[in-house]
């Protein structure tokens, strides 16, 4: 979850580790810190919150030196303050650590025996210390640090300095990603590229179980064995300008709205006009041979994949298997070799989805990774990779990463049955169409911003929100409740509309709104009818269909959203729209963190 940067520069590092952390601050804000080597000593400036409360600091009080690491925190042990802030140090060793140590208690025991004394709660100073304790035994940096990882149990990224050896920065990596970027006489380190695309477009990526020792000039990498390595040179093509907000409030608003331009993208790279026909990358295997899917991934990612499912499974008639990814491993789950799993993640690190992903190559299935992030571990490690193009995506809410990653699996679904002889010539090009339209009637969508704010002004002081859909647009409602959840803070539930009446209605009264997702489907009378027995108990219906679906329920519904009439295979990426912006404008309203919302972090990199 946490962001690392790390500098050997040739002038003050301080402003440029600063400015790294503000691009890895979506992987975390709850306290943030900064160390550098200076005149013969380590010198840090750490701070409670986020990366604003680090600058003053640093502000107030200068650091200075060439070679430095810095930190921003999710955290996991110990409470978000400046003692448990990164990086942790005890004088002669100092770093900052993004995962887990899941044997820190016994290692803590054993180091305190030895007159060890630990100034905080985290797991990460048992790092420190450690790697002091083979020092002091006479071990080089190198030799102390290839011990201490050596004794770690769980998943990490290490940056670490020693007291008495200026320009060197030590790294690591089990787990949590880590990256090198080379530069001409400096040499720099960070969780991913983006936190390096202003200072090198040169990347290298250390692969699980690898360590680096950085110089100016130098870089060694060692696998867990201990062995000499090289690991390839990549040109990132991220940009260094950092990502601004332009005239939006807050980048989430900013996100939704680009919606139509990076959906469009999105299918542009699958889509040939002139043949109205969908293709993918070349696949190291063949479709046709595919006789069942697993679908894995996590939060938004998941009621994705949950739309994914009812695509593949009608579209090619192939079955498909659906899993949360922190579920999935340790349910002995049976895998047939050569079967077809698909990992679905806006970062490519989701720590569950990734080990998922090599459990199921381990067991011989053909691994297919859809990612926001081309240059991320999971697309590195799956057999193929099926990019989302929504570029970055700051705001925690996942919006604009959603509907593209609903596009890729309209794709694939169309794809995989066109293989499978389920499509024919004419059913592929029905649907294409669809699919091209997507972007024009998202714009449309967008028109009822206003009208949706004022629906979010009435619902500011609910206690608790129901959505309701059937089909996909059930993975709409799932969605839906989860975006209230995670910016507004209010309590909501989604479910599949037929479960109703199996418990969740007798949770409704006059006081809880219910948003029902209603495209004008097979499903829409039986919805409605649902609707219906809402009413009838007080509920406060916010509907959302296309002019005739809503025109149903005119004087009955506290509020409806009109939609634009479409198919109902493109319904769910576009009653995306709408949901998110309830929620943007509940949250915005209530005067929450939208783009940094508590307890979160954009990127889940320990399980």
């Amino acid at each position: 979850m946490c962001g690392i940067v790390g500098i050997i520069g040739k002038t003050e590092v301080a402003p440029f580790l600063l400015d790294g952390l503000k691009r890895l601050e979506y992987r975390g804000y709850d306290s943030a810190g900064i160390a550098t080597l200076d005149n013969g000593g380590i010198q840090r400036r750490r701070a409670e919150g986020k990366i604003v409360n680090l600058e003053a600091a640093v502000e107030k009080c200068p650091i200075h030196g060439t070679t430095g690491i810095g930190h921003t925190r999710w955290a996991t042990h110990g409470v978000p303050n400046e003692a448990n802030a990164h990086p942790h140090s005890d004088g002669k060793v100092a770093l900052v650590h993004n995962g887990i140590i899941e044997n820190f208690q016994e290692l803590r025991r054993e180091l305190m025996t030895q007159g060890h004394v630990f100034e905080s709660d985290t797991d990460t100073e048992v790092v420190v210390h450690l790697i002091s304790a083979c020092l002091s035994s006479g071990l080089s940096p190198k030799d102390a640090t290839f011990a201490a990882l050596k004794r770690l149990k769980g998943a990490f990224a290490l940056a670490i300095l020693f007291l008495g050896h200026d320009g060197m920065i030590i790294g690591a990596r089990k787990g949590s990603p880590l990256a090198i970027g080379y530069g001409e006489g400096e040499m720099f380190l960070g969780s991913d590229a983006l936190a390096l695309a202003p200072l090198t477009r040169r990347i290298a990526y250390l692969e699980d179980g690898d360590f680096v020792v950085l110089s100016a000039d130098t870089v060694e990498i060692f696998d867990a064995h201990g062995a000499a390595v090289e690991r390839d040179i990549h040109i990132t093509q991220l940009s260094g300008a950092m990502i601004g907000k332009g005239a939006y409030r807050h980048f989430m608003l900013k996100e939704i709205y680009e919606q139509a331009t990076v959906i469009g993208d999105t299918l542009n790279s699958h889509f040939n006009p002139v043949e109205r026909t969908i293709t993918l990358p070349p696949l190291p295997f063949d479709l046709a041979d595919v006789k069942r899917v697993t679908l894995v991934a996590c939060g938004t990612s998941y009621y994705a994949s949950m739309v994914g499912k009812y695509w593949i499974e009608r579209f090619a008639r192939v079955p498909v298997d659906l899993d949360i990814a922190s579920e999935f491993r340790y349910r002995a789950s049976p895998v047939d070799p050569g079967s077809l799993a698909v990992f679905i993640s806006q970062s490519g690190e989701t720590a569950d989805t990734l080990a998922a992903l090599r459990f199921c190559k381990a067991a011989g299935m053909h691994t297919v990774a859809i990612v926001n992030a081309p240059e991320s571990t999971m697309a590195r490690e799956a057999d193929a990779v099926l990019p989302t193009l929504a570029g970055p995506e700051i705001g925690v809410a996942s919006t604009k990463a959603f509907t593209t990653q609903l596009i890729v699996l309209a794709c694939l679904a169309i794809v995989l049955g066109k293989e499978k002889g389920v499509l024919d010539r004419d059913a592929e090009a029905q649907l294409s169409k669809a699919l091209t339209e997507v972007p024009a009637y998202a714009t449309e969508v967008l028109k009822s911003d206003d009208d949706i704010r004022s629906i979010a002004q009435s619902m500011l002081d609910v206690a608790d929100v129901f959505y309701l859909g059937r089909g996909t647009a059930y993975a709409i409602a799932m969605e839906g409740a989860l975006k209230l959840k995670e910016i507004s803070y209010i309590h909501a539930e989604g479910f599949a509309a037929g479960e109703l009446k199996h418990g969740p209605i007798a949770m409704i009264d006059e006081t809880v709104p219910v948003v029902v997702i209603a495209p004008p489907d097979e499903l829409f009378e039986k919805t409605a009818s649902n609707v219906e027995e809402v009413i009838a108990r007080g509920g406060q219906v916010v509907f959302i269909s296309d002019a005739e679906g809503a025109a149903r329920f005119k004087g009955k519904a506290f509020a409806t959203i009109v939609m634009p009439s479409v198919k109902t295979f493109i319904s769910p990426i576009l009653y995306a729209i709408p949901v998110q912006l309830l929620a943007y404008h509940i949250a915005s309203l209530k005067g929450t963190d939208v783009d940094q919302p508590r307890n979160l972090a954009k990127s889940v990199t320990v399980e």
